[in-house]
């Protein structure tokens, strides 16, 4: 681990210790959004639009008003004109800000036009019901880059509807395919689909008017973001605003954004001055929620007779729904896909343009592993095809091309600099626990009989930990990384740890206590991550996401840690009559190698050093406390993930057979929390890859709006999945740690739909489009196949 910050060895980072929050979860003393009861609580329920895209002409409150129990029936002529937008963005990218309540004009199926409070949820459910609102409808625009006739903007100042339309070009792509003796081509279409957390979103407001301070309870992956969203918003200084943590269930990504209703319930708060809460519910979280994914990709690519990939060139279209809002989240989708397309491969040549357009949808948000799923299943559907045509197996193809551990660091022709990994150490892994060879013999038996069966596999990097270097490698300037820990050892030796990273389940509390743990040199159990308000938490802008918090966070801990360790060491040296450098920690106890009997416990040396004057000759700051911040060099894990599915020729129905990933993610802090959250992305790439997708009509409807008609993965479609691991530490994180947490939700869906289209190439058929619905399969296979 050359290079890497930070030296400690203890017996806590690469144990599988079980999650120390499992416990309160697990007995139903987890404490979410949902469970907080303030006093004089009233609730909320928006009223929302039943058109995509139309004027606003009228809102009659009367009726709703005269519902016994409504407090307030609140428009957008009640609250002061707030919307969502922030100077940070990408160069290029047009700004159309959202209002918190539609005044004029409704976008889209779910936009949000009036607040019906309420002292229960049930009146106000009822009540909202009864507002009236009148609306002259609007074509609706359903397609990026299209116009339907009559075409009305959705934005006045963008009559083209384009938010975006820019390309970059590294190398010399046009020349290399103008020589090129092969290239290849494929189209693909990946449909949008919900990050569909457990928990939906929620807010809960409190404004004291004497104090002018707020107070917010939300579902959010981001608690500092949000309140600067949200002091923007409500005319307050940001040390007014406390945005409180605890318990959030899933995010996925749609929670790193302040949201309107998030917005609109604080500000609601503030003109009642009562606390107002707001859950939402499925329906809702399905209509109106940010959506993710939703793109379509056209990639060529170039290679020479043995297969060398020579270039690479994509144009990419995204639909970014009705609004650009929260920084540049419309644009984030395609243009990582963009950014991130040559992926484990050497090329030298690569070119791409995006245009990314409004239409009348829910607007676009980062979901797991956000523009790398689209891309990974492009490029290697386009890789497969390339094999076939060139008559090499697409294994060995993959291989000739790959970036080698010989090559690190690596930076890629769209600047992307990888600092280390597995690619070919992978893909070979992955060979050798699918038996290739052994499934091509199947798969030729199996078509004698009639049977379908194919194998799809999924190499991929992924970027990790996000700070400052990595954001600005991928092109992503919209802010800087800015987090902090804080790690502090109280009198009785016991030590808490602050972080401004949320967990929605990862595990969080549990893998930074055992870096914590590690850089004492104290006893696992003596450690407590907490999560208290942005008051008190150290700062975290961009929250949790993006594979980041394990590097980040536990890097700060870490280093904060160790101060404090230091500290301690100090001053026991001192009491120990010793050298500092001497002395070694291990469960909380402090000795002198080889000195039997002489030792100390950290407690006493704490406690000592608070009551005790003279020891601040060797420590003048004796309170135990650091807080350090952390932005590491970028760093890319990386994982190669098989799948085996079988194909029914009659219905195109898909049974995927088994699932296999290798994941490198560097130094592994808690195997067993690896592995849960490897195998749980594969499962969520399953359904993305088979099942899940939200639909639309040609005029904006939306027809998916419960679970009968979104369809998530169940047990019964998820197959036994097998997991291995390289360990390959990067030389630029804290112990060598590298994140994972989108990781098995970027490659499986690629390897799934690899298996689909070698299931029916040999009969013509292709794979253009996420979901695999049955009804797609059908579409791609030859006539012989449904005769």
């Amino acid at each position: 681990m050359t290079g890497a910050t930070g030296a400690e060895t203890g017996d806590y980072v690469g144990a599988s210790v079980h999650r120390v929050e499992d416990g309160r979860l697990l007995t139903g003393r987890g404490r979410y959004l949902a469970d907080i009861v303030l006093p004089r609580m009233k609730h909320a329920a928006f009223v929302r639009a039943l058109p995509s895209h139309a004027l606003v002409t009228s809102v009659d409150t009367t009726r709703a008003l005269a519902v016994p129990g409504v407090v307030a029936v609140l428009t957008a002529d009640d609250l002061p004109a707030a919307t969502l937008v922030d100077g940070n963005w990408i160069p290029g990218l047009a700004k159309t800000p959202q209002p918190v309540l539609a005044r004029e004009k409704v976008r889209f199926v779910g936009e949000a036009v009036a607040i019906v409070v309420a002292d229960d949820r049930y009146v106000a459910e009822d009540a909202a019901e009864l507002v009236d609102v009148e609306y002259e409808p609007l074509p609706a625009v359903t397609r990026a880059g299209q116009r339907p006739a009559g075409h009305v903007p959705i934005v006045a100042e963008l009559p083209d509807d384009v938010i975006y339309d820019r390309g970059e070009t590294f190398g010399d792509p046009d020349r290399v395919f103008g020589q090129a003796p092969h290239v290849f081509r494929k189209q693909f279409t990946m449909e949008r689909a919900a990050a569909a957390p457990m928990e939906c979103r929620g807010a809960l407001a409190r404004y004291d008017p004497t104090s002018a301070e707020l107070d917010l309870w939300c579902s959010t992956q981001s608690p500092h973001l949000l309140r600067r969203r949200v002091a923007l918003a409500g005319g307050l200084a940001e040390n007014r605003v406390r945005v409180h943590m605890h318990d959030v269930g899933g995010g996925f990504g749609q929670k790193i954004a302040a949201h309107p209703e998030e917005i609109a319930i604080a500000l609601a708060a503030m003109r009642l001055a009562v606390p107002v809460k707001w859950v939402e519910d499925r329906r809702e979280n399905l209509i109106a929620a940010p959506h993710g994914r939703g793109q379509r990709i056209d990639l060529a690519l170039a290679t020479d007779d043995e297969g060398t990939f020579l270039a690479m060139r994509a144009d990419v279209v995204g639909d970014a729904g009705a609004y650009s809002f929260n920084s540049a989240s419309a644009l984030i989708e395609p243009y990582i896909t963009a950014r991130g397309l040559p992926g484990v491969y050497r090329l030298d040549h690569y070119g791409y343009h995006v245009l990314t357009g409004l239409t009348n949808k829910s607007p676009v948000a980062p979901y797991r592993g956000v523009g790398f799923v689209a891309a990974q299943a492009a490029r290697e559907l386009l890789i497969d095809e390339a094999a076939r045509g060139l008559g090499i197996d697409r294994l060995e193809l993959r291989r000739r091309n790959m970036v080698r551990r010989e090559d690190f660091p690596y930076r890629s022709c769209s600047g992307l600099v990888y600092d280390s990994g597995s690619y070919i150490e992978s893909l070979d892994r992955i060979r050798e626990m699918c038996e290739y060879d052994a499934f091509v013999d199947e798969q030729r038996r199996a078509r004698a009989q009639g049977r379908l069966l194919g194998l799809g596999v999924s190499p991929y990097v992924e970027p990790t930990g996000w700070g400052s270097e990595g954001m600005d490698q991928i092109g992503w300037h919209s802010f800087p990384s800015n987090d902090s820990a804080r790690v502090s050892v109280d009198m009785s030796g016991k030590v808490t740890v602050a972080v401004g990273t949320p967990s929605q389940g990862q595990g969080i509390e549990t893998t930074l206590a055992q870096v914590t743990a590690d850089a004492l040199g104290v006893a696992l159990e003596d450690v407590r991550v907490a999560y208290s308000d942005t008051d008190a938490a150290p700062i975290s802008l961009a929250g949790t996401r993006a594979s980041r918090v394990a590097v980040i966070s536990g890097g700060a801990s870490g280093l904060a840690a160790r101060e404090v360790r230091s500290k301690i060491l100090r001053v026991a040296a001192e009491l120990l009559e010793a050298d500092a450098a001497d002395l070694a920690v291990e469960r909380g106890v402090i000795s002198v190698p080889g000195v039997p009997g002489v030792s100390i416990t950290v407690a006493e040396v704490v406690r000592q050093a608070y009551q005790r004057s003279d020891l601040r000759a060797v420590e003048a700051e004796p309170n135990f406390t650091a807080t350090r911040f952390y932005d590491p060099s970028a760093t890319y894990g990386n994982a190669c993930i098989v799948a085996v599915v079988e194909v029914d020729p009659g219905t195109g129905g898909v049974r995927v057979l088994r699932i296999a990933g290798v994941e490198d993610c560097g130094t592994v802090i808690n195997p067993m929390v690896v592995d849960g959250q490897f195998i749980g992305g594969m499962v969520q790439g399953l359904g993305g890859a088979l099942t899940e997708r939200l639909a639309y009509d040609d005029g904006g409807e939306i027809t998916t709006t419960t679970f009968m008609d979104y369809l998530l993965p169940t047990a019964s479609e998820v197959p036994d999945i097998e997991v291995a691991h390289l360990v390959s530490p990067s030389p630029h994180t804290w112990r060598g740690i590298k994140g994972l947490g989108e990781s098995g939700t970027i490659g499986a869906p690629a390897a799934i739909a690899a298996a689909v289209q070698d299931a029916v190439a040999h009969l013509g058929g292709t794979v253009s489009r996420m979901p695999l619905l049955p009804e797609e399969v059908l579409k791609s296979l030859r006539a012989k196949i449904l005769a």
